[in-house]
């Protein structure tokens, strides 16, 4: 196993067990924001891969790399192609800023660990 897919598969690994204890901490407000968090992405009026494409700008914005990973992961498996996420990043770019650019950085790296769609 290659060093990258370990990298990603180590964060795959993390987050269902650290959300798996934060819901098992049984906090009715924590769970219910986790909820409304995966309704918020699910197929209606925009389809699932909109929103992934729209949760990764905003993550790229805010400078969350942890939700840039997860995003990027979800892009790729809603069938984002590498055309999509790179005009997704221009937005990120333009509403962000430079600083915005290390975290672009970052998802390309990403990006090249991730099979394409």
């Amino acid at each position: 196993m290659s060093e990258a897919h370990q990298r990603l598969d180590a964060f795959r690994h993390f987050r269902e067990k650290m959300n798996a204890a934060i819901h098992e901490a049984g906090n009715l407000t924590i769970n219910r924001f986790f909820a409304l968090d995966a309704r918020a992405y699910e197929a209606g009026a925009l389809a699932a891969k909109t929103k992934e494409l729209m949760g990764l700008t905003a993550s790229m914005v805010l400078r969350c790399d942890d939700c840039i990973t997860y995003h990027l992961i979800r892009c790729r498996e809603e069938g984002a192609t590498d055309d999509e996420l790179f005009e997704a990043f221009s937005v990120a770019l333009v509403v962000g800023g430079s600083i915005v650019i290390p975290h672009l950085r970052r998802a390309v790296a990403t990006l090249e660990e991730l099979p394409a769609s």
